[in-house]
């Protein structure tokens, strides 16, 4: 019975994007299928791994409704191999089988079947919904995305919080080292609040599916989940069952040792100096004395370096150390030409904000060198 018949282009891309939810190993076989769904010109992709799930389409005509799961990795490395010149044709067999063809290149693919694939629901009617464009949300996801733990015995760190009160959506990141803060307005006051935690994974595969403009993403949040929708995608997760830590009470206040410096001169001094940095601590010292910063590393072979940056500071000298590393992180995902960077005493942790911008805040504790 034939499917439908596309393009290469047409089918590579759907598959290109839900792909990063399959994990290569699962106890559940199904789960490392894509879900495909054919009715009329439309058909829609799917994936899953039960905690997050990603919906796309493709135009494409189809020769009737039908709807099968077949290997997401190898349908997604055949139509990688296949050239772009004759149309790819997919057929089920009276086996179940899906049989790719193109040209003179012929697969067939084991399938299981449609109503065994575990798809996540939101119950209608649940939830808060709001809109946000598009582009405003993935800057403010890559802003404190790289603040996330990873495999963290903390669960909770595991992800972002994700807290819409009142007319703003708040975004904060920490792994217990460093915190990343970030906000975006929204048009219309909620009638509820909502503090949820995303999963890693889930933030990460929707700064990969939001495009840089001003076409509006719908957000629906729940207790338990939240979706993400634009005419081409829709996401939905499960929220981690945990509490975020109070991170307003880790913003230091008063840190009176200011100075603004443009963010690209400081992360390519910061560079330099991490060559030679020790490959397991990654620390530098950083030394405020009257309009110089100067940063210094060395490593376990006696091997130094030195930069001197000339910066607008009159205030008592500072010599403190941080880990190379968390400064690069938030240098490298600001997308403005100056920050500012607030210190207290020796022991005291590192604000950076951005100059006009009374929203983003970035907080990293110092370490022992």
């Amino acid at each position: 019975m034939l499917v439908m018949k596309s393009s290469r282009d047409a089918l590579l891309k759907p598959l290109q994007t839900v792909a990063g939810v399959v994990e290569r190993k699962h106890t559940l076989p199904i789960l490392s299928n894509v879900l495909i769904e054919v009715q009329g010109e439309r058909a829609a992709f799917t994936a899953t791994d039960l905690e997050l799930q990603i919906t796309t389409w493709a135009d494409e005509p189809g020769a009737g409704d039908s709807a099968f799961t077949v290997a997401a990795r190898k349908m997604l490395d055949i139509c990688r191999s296949l050239p772009d010149i004759e149309p790819v044709v997919l057929e089920l067999s009276a086996e179940d089988q899906l049989r790719v063809r193109s040209g003179r290149s012929r697969f067939n693919l084991v399938t299981l079947p449609a109503r065994d694939f575990p798809k996540l629901q939101i119950p209608e009617g649940q939830g808060i919904g709001f809109e946000v464009p598009q582009g405003v949300m993935r800057k403010a996801l890559t802003r404190v995305q790289y603040a996330m733990a990873v495999q963290d015995i903390r669960y909770y760190l595991n992800g972002m919080l994700f807290s819409a009160q009142d007319k703003r959506l708040t975004l904060a990141a920490t792994d217990g080292h460093r915190l990343a803060v970030d906000g975006v307005a929204l048009a219309h006051e909620l009638a509820q609040g909502i503090d949820v935690i995303l999963p890693r994974k889930t933030v990460l595969e929707l700064v990969k599916l939001l495009a840089d403009n001003d076409e509006p993403v719908q957000v629906q949040v729940s207790s338990s989940q939240v979706v993400f929708r634009r005419p081409e995608f829709e996401l939905r997760s499960k929220v981690v069952d945990g509490k975020f830590p109070d991170w307003q009470r880790v913003i230091p206040v008063g840190h009176d040792k200011q100075f603004a410096i443009q963010r690209q001169r400081l992360s390519q001094a910061l560079a330099r100096a991490a060559i030679l940095t020790n490959d397991k601590y990654r620390g530098v010292r950083v030394a405020l004395t009257a309009g110089s910063l100067r940063i210094a590393c060395s490593n376990n072979e006696q091997e130094e370096a030195q930069e001197e940056l000339d910066i607008d500071y009159a205030g008592e000298p500072l010599d403190i150390g941080f880990n190379v590393q968390y400064l690069q992180d938030v240098l490298n995902n600001l997308d403005y030409d100056a920050v500012l960077c607030s210190f207290g005493d020796p022991t005291s942790s590192l604000l950076i904000t951005i100059p006009g911008d009374d929203v983003f805040r970035y907080v990293v504790m110092p370490m022992r060198i």
